[in-house]
């Protein structure tokens, strides 16, 4: 890895010599300007406007533009001679905690590495005070002709620096949020940690940049002149939510399908449908239900109801006349018995009687 800048880490009175090497790299495809008509390169030459002709890049200089348009030139000598301690060191400043620094103000990352066997122990002595401490350091370093902040903290076995924008740096998100005054109940709050807990957590190494390699294969297509097949995107939808609700339930269902969850788990927690929401409830077409609640044998409105209802009182009359003919019947039958026991009864009593006069 080739550094970009040498310099020193100034640590109280202990000086540390350092490289400092980009942490991050640029993965895009970088494409350059052509002529549309016939595939012609576009290319920017500096011109001077006084010569109206072009300069190679050692004549090309610094100036300060004024308010008036007026030019004042600055040479690589007058900002050497600036009396900022900054110019070749990072000044630490402070011990802070990490959470005490706003990631708005991180930048650009870089990796700061031992620059010789001699800044071995200071250098080690600086990341295992790190270690230990658990805070990071705030230090002030010149580079490319302006005072910068910047973060020191420990990655792996090595000091990795942060450039920090200055507080007035940050803007204040004045008019960013919305103005409307809305309400937000305990229920959609539940529904929303249900989401996030149901997407979880990721392994940052696992995702990867589709786009990115979609250009890839559209450039290794078009260098071996075959016809790109790719198709285009879905059309993001659009941002009007109508049920914040349903639209939340259902990306809790969508999440735990994605994740291989079985579809039917609860997908809300317990009261997350009161306070004004309705259980949620099986909706049938408006068909299904009209050929569910309609009679087997479908008859005429007017005659089918009418026959029903005499078929209906008619069945009625005849298990009426059943039931009057079994109790007649029955009575009868008691009738008759009763006539046959009344001679054996009177013979039994006229016996007893004969008994009691012989006496």
């Amino acid at each position: 890895m080739r550094s970009i800048w040498n310099g020193n880490i100034s640590f109280g009175l202990v000086s540390i010599p350092i490289k400092m090497y980009p942490a991050t790299e640029d993965h895009a495809v970088s494409f350059r300007q052509v002529h549309s008509k016939d595939g012609g390169r576009i290319r920017y030459r500096k011109v001077c406007e006084l010569e109206d002709k072009q300069i190679d890049a050692a004549e090309i200089g610094k100036a300060y533009e004024d308010a008036d348009g007026t030019l004042i030139p600055i040479t690589d000598e007058d900002l050497a001679r600036l009396p900022l301690p900054t110019t070749r060191a990072l000044e630490i400043q402070a011990f802070v905690s990490a959470a005490d620094i706003d990631p708005l103000q991180m930048g650009d990352a870089y990796y700061l590495g031992a620059n010789g066997p001699a800044a071995a122990k200071p250098y080690a002595l600086l990341r295992e005070a790190l270690k230990r401490s658990e805070k990071v350091a705030i230090t002030k370093y010149a580079h490319r002709g302006r005072e910068r902040l910047g973060m020191l903290r420990v990655v792996g076995d090595a000091i990795a620096m942060h450039r920090l924008l200055w507080p007035d740096e940050v803007r204040t998100p004045v008019g960013v949020a919305p103005k409307e005054k809305v309400t937000i109940r305990d229920a959609e709050l539940d529904l929303a940690d249900t989401l996030m807990n149901t997407l979880g957590e990721v392994d940052l190494s696992e995702l990867h940049d589709e786009y990115q390699e979609a250009l890839d294969s559209l450039v290794a297509a078009k260098m071996a002149g075959a016809t790109p097949t790719a198709e285009p995107g879905e059309a993001p939808a659009g941002a009007q939510v109508v049920d914040l609700m349903a639209a939340l339930r259902d990306s809790v269902r969508s999440a735990r399908q994605a994740r291989g969850e079985e579809a039917g788990e609860k997908a809300e927690p317990e009261g997350a449908g009161e306070a004004g929401e309705e259980a949620e409830a099986t909706v049938h077409p408006l068909r299904a239900r009209k050929k569910a609640a309609a009679p087997a044998n479908k008859a005429p409105a007017g005659k089918g109801t009418a026959a029903a209802a005499k078929k209906n009182t008619a069945k009625g009359t005849e298990k009426r006349a059943e039931k009057a003919g079994a109790a007649k019947t029955t009575a009868k039958t008691a009738k008759t018995a009763a006539a046959k026991k009344a001679p054996v009864k009177k013979q039994a009593a006229d016996k007893r009687a004969g008994g009691r006069t012989a006496s």
